[in-house]
């Protein structure tokens, strides 16, 4: 039932996502469906669920430091919430996981707990990443959903670099000229080395690494 949930999810948005619509994939009546979830919530639980459980949770690699992981942790996270359309919606409006996914979770955390975190500072850690990530491509698969975003970055950066009355600045338009797509690679490799660097930087001021 999930794996349909996210392939109808796929095709009709978060929107057009409904018990009703997702039963006539089984070609049944949708009353049929609750024998099997209680909720629309819960049925898009277990969408978010799947969808966190792809990106491969797990604690680091034996031979990984803690920023290595961090980073391929994030960087697969970020990959299975742009999989699916509206994935970053589903997820952020999660209101229960499975066990088996929290369980996997207090893995990762005990991980980073012994490689120097307190277990406040790991939870942090990891949710502050996941909160960027979840902000980053939610903004991302919003306007992948507006046509008036339908031109290639380059090409809504020069309609502003040569429409002054729009309200930019000169530094400004150089710099996003130079900067590219705000939502581009380069943008979130460059909030995610921030956070991971910034994140080194405190726990050696607190004499923790």
């Amino acid at each position: 039932m999930i794996e349909t949930a996210l392939r109808l999810l796929d095709e009709v948005g978060l929107e057009g996502l409904t018990v009703r619509r997702l039963a006539a994939e089984f070609d049944v009546q949708s009353p049929a469906l609750y024998w099997h979830i209680r909720t629309k919530q819960q049925l898009l639980d277990g969408m978010a669920d799947a969808i966190i459980l792809a990106s491969g949770m797990g604690p680091p690699l034996d031979e990984e430091s803690w920023q290595e992981w961090l980073a391929r942790r994030a960087r697969a996270y970020r990959d299975s919430l742009l999989a699916h359309r509206d994935g970053a919606r589903i997820v952020c409006a999660a209101v229960q996981l499975r066990p088996a996914t929290v369980r996997m979770f207090d893995e990762e955390l005990s991980a980073m707990v012994d490689r120097g975190f307190t277990p406040a500072q790991a939870l942090r850690t990891i949710t502050g990443i996941t909160h960027y990530v979840n902000g980053f491509v939610l903004q991302k698969q919003v306007r992948a959903e507006r046509p008036e975003s339908a031109a290639p970055p380059g090409e809504r950066l020069a309609v502003l670099a040569a429409r002054p009355d729009r309200g930019a600045s000169a530094p400004l338009i150089a710099a996003l000229l130079e900067g590219g797509d705000p939502l581009g690679e380069e943008a979130f490799e460059h909030g995610l080395r921030a956070f991971i660097d910034g994140t080194a930087a405190a726990l050696h001021a607190s004499g923790q690494q």
